[in-house]
């Protein structure tokens, strides 16, 4: 399984105070400790360059995040994050426009979301999203 970390999970795990033990940041860990692939867009790490102050802060992720592979979106992805945004609009479901890109690229690339984010269940539903579950 090769994860695609959203923001929300990245944000906790980067929190200066002892990370929550929330389960999807275990998991993050655990899947770098064990070596499993994760990769990233350029909108997560501006999201949180954008979310963490100073230097030191902007050194860490720049640097974290050089080792990982990213993922561009293309034409085609903004087009199907379109049509899946206009989907959950009709189905009554508000979802934001980069979460729905970050759901195509991952239906594009057949990859598992690992968020905190509950808007990703909702695309879920609405798609062929695979999200990571826990052991629960």
């Amino acid at each position: 399984m090769t994860l695609f970390v959203d923001t929300s999970v990245w944000s906790l795990a980067f929190r200066r105070d002892a990370p929550p033990q929330v389960p999807e940041v275990q998991a993050l860990n655990g899947a770098i400790t064990t070596g499993d692939t994760i990769v990233t867009t350029g909108l997560v790490i501006q999201e949180l360059l954008q979310g963490f102050a100073g230097p030191k802060a902007r050194e860490r992720i720049v640097d974290q995040f050089s080792a990982l592979p990213l993922i561009v979106p293309n034409r085609d992805d903004h087009v199907r994050a379109a049509e899946l945004r206009n989907r959950c609009r009709r189905k009554g479901i508000q979802v934001g426009t980069v979460d729905v890109l970050l759901a195509e690229l991952c239906i594009r690339f057949d990859l598992t979301m690992l968020s905190t984010d509950r808007d990703f269940a909702q695309m879920a539903a609405q798609s062929s999203l695979k999200l990571w579950k826990g052991a629960g």
